[in-house]
């Protein structure tokens, strides 16, 4: 049983019964038990809660949203999306609406490649960027449920090279491993000279990494405030390796990919994603370049744990739904992810506009939180934005970046403020 308003998640249950339609269980921990009848359509429990005082409690399946329901919406999402694409009618975009544990409705506009006349579908491949993040925070999440971490570990355990990062204030303690997941760890956004340690293939990532450690700077002392590092993430990456004993690029496909079932998703193109893979287009003006999105298809340096990842929409929905709480326990217990999400705290600006937790952003929109993920690398750009509350989600997935197009972070948003009116 979880307690939202006092911050209490997961307080074991006993004695649970069901006879017919009576339903009954004890909550020890607060001296509490529970008695009801369930409905003959099973969607809700009418009962009592006594905790030395019996009072009412009405428990009620909330169903989630079907397309009928949400039809409105997605009339109207679709016309923004098609306005917006019209205005700036470079590579292509696919969007999907996530609602609970499906893929409700997508829909794709443009080419996957525009010089072959090959339209983006639902199977396109793009490249997702910095939602790459959100993989290296489950992975995170894995290790410390498994006993491997803790949260509070000091990177130097396991990654001592650490301490090749320059700057470091005196007297100040080391940086941890959660601090480096929420963005407080003092580091800078880069290495100095960046562009000499964003080349080379996705296998030799970590060698990058140990070369540009040196170069790297602390710009805040650690755990006073957030500072979007992602050379921060790489060092994240790297060390949760070591303590798995297992290599990056191994881990993330074996315990995150495979069992969230996502088998069009890797961290560099492979024989299952290339048929699928987009073209990258970067429009600048009026010119637009194809060679550096597809030179950065080879390797971006030591951006690994931070920014590889390409996928299409019905993995990214599995991700999503899996983001929601609907499993597999397989990759991460609910109890944990609920307490990795909601109990772990949430580094916020002064206005409580915004702020990063455990590998997400959150966002207050006009009545509710949105929570996900952003990202962008030459040529495509991405988002994955999911109101928890009402259990929906939205993705923006497009091969194009530049000055001259789309913006698929507002379409997302947008796009999510409809649906969660």
């Amino acid at each position: 049983m979880d307690i939202v308003d006092q911050d209490a998640f997961g307080i074991p249950c006993t004695q649970l019964a069901l006879s017919g339609a009576q339903f009954s269980f004890a909550v020890p921990d607060v001296q509490g038990t529970y008695k009801g009848s369930i409905s003959t359509d099973g969607d809700a429990i009418t009962g009592t809660w006594d905790q030395g005082l019996p009072m009412p409690l009405v428990l009620i399946r909330k169903p989630p949203a079907t397309v009928t329901e949400l039809s409105a919406q997605l009339t109207e999402i679709d016309a923004m999306v098609a306005n917006a694409y019209n205005k700036k009618p470079s590579g292509g975009l696919t969007i999907g609406v996530v609602s609970d544990s499906q893929l409700i409705w997508t829909k794709s506009y443009g080419n996957a490649d525009t010089k072959n006349h090959l339209p983006a579908n639902i199977d396109t491949v793009y490249r997702i960027g910095s939602i790459t993040k959100m993989f290296t925070a489950v992975m995170l999440e894995q290790l410390v449920e498994t006993g491997k971490v803790h949260l509070s570990d000091p990177v130097r355990k396991y990654y001592p090279e650490i301490d090749n990062v320059q700057g470091r204030f005196p007297n100040a303690p080391p940086i941890t491993l959660i601090q480096l997941a929420t963005h407080t760890s003092g580091l800078g956004l880069e290495p100095d000279n960046v562009e000499r340690y964003v080349q080379g293939p996705v296998a030799d990532w970590e060698k990058t990494l140990i070369a540009a450690l040196p170069h790297v700077h602390y710009v805040f002392e650690p755990g006073i405030r957030f500072s979007y590092s992602n050379i921060g993430y790489a060092v994240l990456g790297a060390a949760l390796a070591r303590a798995a004993g297992e290599p990056y690029l191994e881990y993330v496909p074996a315990h995150i990919f495979r069992p969230l079932g996502m088998a069009h998703t890797a961290l560099k193109p492979n024989a299952e994603i290339k048929p699928y893979l987009s073209t990258g287009y970067e429009v600048e003006g009026d010119k637009t370049d194809t060679e550096t999105p597809l030179r950065e298809q080879l390797g971006r340096g030591y951006k690994v744990p931070n920014g590889t990842a390409y996928t299409n929409v019905k993995d990214l929905a599995r991700f999503a739904s899996f983001l929601m709480g609907n499993g597999p326990e397989s990759a991460l217990k609910a109890t944990s992810l609920e307490q990795d999400l909601d109990q772990i705290e949430v580094p916020s600006n002064s206005w409580l506009t915004g702020g990063y937790g455990l590998g997400f952003m959150v966002t207050r929109r006009d009545g509710y939180v949105a929570f996900g993920h952003s990202g962008d690398v030459a040529g495509y750009q991405a988002a994955l934005y999911i109101n928890r509350d009402k259990k929906i989600g939205l993705i923006v997935l497009a091969n194009v970046g530049g000055s001259e197009s789309i913006d698929a972070e507002e379409i997302a948003l947008k796009s999510l403020d409809l649906l969660s009116k």
